[in-house]
């Protein structure tokens, strides 16, 4: 099970404060606190506050990151204190709750985006007069930055209209132009319009206008990426950086959203994650789908959808899109596992070098899974909480994959292994945010248990002929 993860720099703080104070000397003042100052790429700065009332500034490098059982653990074996685990907690590890530092991180990452669409126009009686251009905005995350481009990740539902007149936008319903703007470089004033050439609208976004091209996504996961020209992005901004995400998220953390609501700019809201993962109902084609999503009591608002919402170390758990209209402190966005699993899904297949591939691509194993005695597990140690489930096997298709891994009826899925990598399967959906990473030429196979035995099952090679588009 993994631990709350912190800096080897805390630890480094941490236990230089403790040197400076011995154990049981009476006359040395105690650490009340330690909290968090500021955090960059390179170094960490930590106030340490002493029972005096006098404090400490400690500048450190940062490193490897470690656990908060090794901090108790080390301080137990310097000091031999009877200290309990919660107690140690409240005492030494109080973090300040500002996260200007880590806002003032993400906001190097954030964008705004307009998408432009030729639409079908309606009279007064709603009877088609005509098309025109159909200008909407939007926000999005720079997710990974080459040489030549970078490469932003949004939704889905951003860059499509199912409104529009396909002949008259190119033959598709994707957006036919998008730019971008990085923070603090937006435009200060709506883009002025004029007729091009063909009678449609357009706009002149001015000088800190980037360009972007649409390069794929799905809509049944609501994720999509475009790309820019890396000199371009650097040449408004040489200090822009790519956003990283989370290795997991839990109910009752910080979530801080950055978008662009109601199109006034980028902005941040702060909330907590209050549901780590249920279904909503969404129409972005007017067909409507259910997706699995993360809920917030963060602030968004229209024009908010395809921005990031941040933990408080600045790190991606999800990618903000759809709120309840009806209640502003009930929000969704797209977890980190189907957000980055899609993203990384649809760049790989868009950079293979086959330029027949497009999009993200899928794997069907035929199986069908059950969950069972569902059940919420809180670790004090770690100090959150998560809920289990059985993953029961219920049926297996013939000549399919999980045929071929030799998945039978009842069987319990503990794990996936893929290329040796075990990931436990906790909940029925990680199978499925598993799959969204696989690749041709991986290999893969299941821990199971099967009545009381623990078993791994046969191995799988995934050829090409596996992968189907995700839609």
């Amino acid at each position: 099970m993994k631990k709350t993860k912190i800096f080897a720099a805390f630890l480094a703080a941490l236990l230089l404060a403790f040197v400076l104070v011995l154990a049981g000397c009476s006359q040395t003042p105690g650490v009340t606190s330690i909290t968090l100052t500021s955090s960059d790429d390179k170094q960490t700065v930590y106030t340490i506050y002493y029972s005096d009332g006098s404090s400490q500034t400690l500048t450190v490098q940062n490193g490897q990151d470690i656990t908060v059982d090794e901090l108790y653990s080390k301080y137990k074996e310097l000091y031999g204190e009877d200290l309990t685990y919660d107690e140690f907690l409240q005492k030494y590890l109080v973090l300040s709750t500002d996260n200007s530092a880590v806002i003032g991180k993400a906001l190097q990452s954030s964008v705004k985006l307009y998408t432009e669409f030729v639409e079908t126009v309606s009279d007064m009686f709603g009877r088609p007069s005509g098309t025109n251009t159909a200008r909407y905005t939007g926000s999005g995350v720079l997710y990974r930055m080459d040489e030549d481009y970078t490469y932003i990740i949004t939704n889905y539902h951003v860059i499509f209209s199912n409104k529009v007149n396909t002949s008259a936008n190119g033959g598709t319903k994707t957006a036919r132009k998008i730019v971008c703007f990085l923070y603090g470089s937006e435009n200060p004033s709506d883009p002025t319009s004029y007729k091009d050439s063909e009678g449609y609208t357009t706009y002149d976004y001015g000088d800190y206008a980037i360009d972007c091209e649409y390069v794929g996504g799905s809509i049944t996961k609501d994720i999509a990426i475009v790309k820019a020209k890396t000199d371009d992005v650097l040449a408004i901004n040489p200090d822009a950086k790519t956003a990283s995400f989370a290795e997991e998220y839990h109910v009752g953390e910080t979530a801080i959203a950055i978008g662009n609501p109601e199109n006034e700019g980028i902005s941040v809201t702060q909330g907590i994650v209050s549901v780590d993962s249920e279904e909503i109902t969404l129409q972005i084609d007017s067909t409507a789908r259910a997706y699995r999503s993360l809920r917030i009591d963060t602030a968004i608002y229209g024009g908010s959808s395809g921005g990031g919402l941040f933990n408080v170390k600045g790190e991606l758990i999800g990618i903000t899109n759809a709120g309840d209209s009806t209640d502003e402190n009930i929000n969704y966005a797209i977890p980190l596992q189907i957000a980055k699993g899609t993203a990384d899904n649809i760049l790989y297949f868009y950079l293979d070098g086959n330029e027949q591939t497009t999009g993200a691509y899928n794997v069907t194993l035929g199986v069908t899974v059950t969950s069972q005695n569902s059940r919420y597990i809180y670790d004090a140690s770690a100090g959150y909480g998560k809920i289990t489930e059985e993953i029961v096997v219920t049926e297996v298709s013939s000549r399919s994959i999980a045929s071929e891994l030799g998945l039978q009826q009842n069987d319990r899925l503990t794990g996936i292994i893929i290329n040796g990598v075990t990931k436990e399967l906790n909940r029925s959906y990680d199978i499925a945010d598993a799959i969204l990473t696989l690749r041709p030429g991986d290999s893969l196979c299941f821990e199971i248990e099967r009545g009381d035995e623990e078993m791994t099952s046969s191995s799988y090679s995934l050829v090409w002929g596996d992968f189907s588009t995700l839609s």
